[in-house]
């Protein structure tokens, strides 16, 4: 059986970039713009897909995310934009293959 490796990232919409970047505990380190920061996760995305990863983009909704955060206990920061787009991602995939996959 072939294995295939999936990364789920995190991705914004255009309107919602300076909302999310201000509640961020780490906002500061993102692009100052949306257009610098799209083009980053542009080309980040396609070294992945290059390397024949499985890209899924998980959009993070600044009303959804913070209370996810609180559910699981974590602050707004890379790490939980990258767990919730990992979970994210796994229940796209796992949706997609059908709920008899072990």
């Amino acid at each position: 059986m072939q294995q295939v490796q999936i990364a789920g990232i995190s991705w914004y919409k255009r309107e919602n970039f300076d909302r999310l970047r201000a509640m961020f505990k780490d906002g500061h380190k993102l692009h100052d713009t949306y257009d610098e920061w799209l083009a980053a996760a542009e080309s980040g995305r396609k070294e992945l897909e290059k390397r024949g990863v499985r890209v899924i983009c998980v959009d993070v909704d600044p009303n959804e995310f913070p209370a996810w955060c609180a559910s699981q206990g974590l602050e707004l920061n890379a790490a939980a934009r990258n767990r919730f787009a990992s979970e994210r991602a796994y229940q796209f995939v796992m949706g997609e293959m059908g709920e008899n996959v072990p």
